[in-house]
């Protein structure tokens, strides 16, 4: 909700295993607020829930304090041998002039976990959306296999305007050990990125040009495959490889140009992220 003086306040609370840090308010007077898991990852029959309202003219940050963690349930248990879902629901209903970047740090999916994400957004017809969502298959650092494992995602973005709602995006994603190794699949690579943003208005052929132009020109230097192209009304970008780093650090220069199109501050990179890239 904004105040009196342009600043973005929260208004809420949570319920345990999820806690909010202390929201921050940015220069711009956008509401940062930290999101931490004190379970420390979800096993097989967990359930996470985030509803988030924004009110007309005001402008929020969510991400998280840590990267999530998926344990494995697959043959865990004599009552469910074939595994239990973990799951998260986020939904998101923006009102007029409204600015959410959902940016939280990556997930990461142990050997045997099958971890679920469904995110919905509702926006006004002049709001804006910008999400990310990274996954590790397998911890490969330790040589760890996906298995029997399975990661599902979705994404599903709805626009209203005065007379009805349509569906302005929608993503649906589902990896098991072997579209991880298919060469039709990720071709062995165990990190995969995406990065949507429904802008709040049409963006010209000049701005959309531009857009696309920069984010290709921002590969520079990372490694993985990064392939990106533009929305009816917005971009879409998507990260392949090896390193979850780099597809922060490749969304990140994305998240910045996003910003200079509506023609608002460069962002701060939350301080708790690790290995952040120096501006």
């Amino acid at each position: 909700t904004p105040d009196h003086t342009g600043d973005t306040r929260h208004q809420g609370g949570c319920s345990a295993p999820m806690k909010i840090l202390r929201a921050v308010s940015a220069d711009d007077g956008r509401c940062e607020i930290p999101l931490l898991h004190t379970a420390g990852g979800l096993v097989g029959g967990d359930e996470l829930t985030v509803t988030l309202r924004l009110r007309r003219n005001s402008r929020s940050l969510m991400t998280s304090v840590a990267a999530q963690k998926a344990y494995g349930s697959v043959t865990r248990s004599q009552l469910h041998p074939e595994g239990r879902w973990s799951k998260q629901t986020v939904s998101a209903e923006q009102g007029e002039d409204t600015d959410l970047e959902w940016l939280p740090q990556e997930v990461v999916i142990y050997a045997d976990a099958m971890f679920e994400q469904d995110i919905e957004i509702i926006l006004a017809k002049n709001a804006s959306f910008l999400g990310m969502d990274i996954a590790r298959l397998g911890r490969t650092a330790s040589g760890e296999q996906l298995r029997q494992g399975r990661w599902r995602s979705a994404l599903t973005i709805k626009r209203r305007d005065d007379k009805s709602t349509r569906l302005e995006f929608v993503d649906r994603t589902e990896m098991d050990q072997g579209s991880l190794n298919s060469i039709h699949g990720l071709g062995g690579k165990p990190v995969v990125g995406s990065l949507v943003w429904a802008a709040p208005k049409p963006l010209t052929e000049d701005e959309m040009d531009h857009l696309l132009e920069g984010s290709r020109d921002d590969r520079e230097g990372l490694s993985g495959q990064m392939r990106c192209g533009g929305l009816v009304q917005g971009l879409v970008a998507r990260y392949v490889g090896n390193s979850s780093r780099d597809a922060r650090f490749w969304f990140s220069r994305i998240w910045r140009r996003t910003r200079e199109i509506r023609g608002m501050q460069p962002p701060e990179i939350p301080r708790y992220w690790p290995l952040q890239e120096k501006a």
